[in-house]
């Protein structure tokens, strides 16, 4: 059976972003053609951002896939640990700030911003 890797931005048990691999399954479809499961989405959106932006600390608001159209995108995590996706790839943002928590920009969330010398396109896929 073959196996997409889902990269997974998470708010771990510390109240910390961190990232995480995790397989799914490709078990329906063709062998010329493997699917996954058909998961429900609540909406897409598109996002154009210029070269020199960047977010402060943030959390999701809603679990998301985001995929990279064009340019790169680095993530930062807390303790300067982070990480730059390109063009086709991947991650699903679902970094959510703990329940009854106030938001700490020293503890929860992650950063955004566009690197290289390309604009960053970007379409978030809202997870239903």
């Amino acid at each position: 059976m073959s196996v997409f890797t889902r990269v997974v931005l998470f708010t771990d048990s510390d109240g910390r972003a961190r990232f995480r691999q995790e397989p799914l399954p490709l078990a329906q479809g063709t062998p010329q053609s493997m699917l996954s499961e058909l998961f429900a989405s609540g909406g897409y959106q598109l996002r154009h951002s210029p070269v020199g932006f960047r977010s402060s600390f943030h959390c999701t608001t809603h679990p998301q896939w985001v995929f990279i159209l064009g340019g790169q995108m680095e993530i930062g995590l807390q303790g300067g640990i982070s990480r730059v996706f390109g063009p086709g790839q991947h991650f699903f943002s679902a970094d959510l700030l703990p329940e009854g928590a106030t938001f700490d920009p020293q503890v929860h969330g992650h950063w955004s911003r566009q690197v290289g010398p390309d604009p960053l396109a970007t379409l978030f896929v809202r997870a239903a």
